[in-house]
């Protein structure tokens, strides 16, 4: 499928606040997050390399030892296999591209 409209993905909540729509390609992940303030996600790693884009809000991102106080406009690159993890600080959006695809997500 070559196009997709977000009012027609159903939001998934993976991890406690946040809710994901989520377009894969076979080779790749899109996921759009609605991220509640205060909600962590854990130090982890995976074999996927991410780029995070932060589009509203404010998000504390911890990158191989690294943490930085994101603010809208921020992109920020993870190789595959590289510990990182942080919390919303406010509300967010925020849009992650996954390559390759993220089985866990379907």
């Amino acid at each position: 499928m070559y196009f997709h409209h977000l009012n027609n993905i159903e939001a998934k909540e993976l991890f406690p606040g946040y809710h994901g729509k989520f377009v894969h390609t076979g080779t790749s992940t899109v996921a759009f997050w609605n991220i509640d303030a205060g909600a962590p996600i854990p130090e982890h790693s995976h074999m996927h390399e991410q780029i995070m884009h932060v589009v509203e809000g404010e998000f504390e991102l911890t990158v191989d030892g690294k943490t930085e106080q994101l603010t809208a406009g921020a992109v920020v690159t993870i190789p595959g296999h590289i510990k990182h993890g942080g919390k919303a600080i406010s509300n967010c959006k925020v849009i992650d591209i996954f390559m390759p695809e993220r089985e866990e997500y379907k």
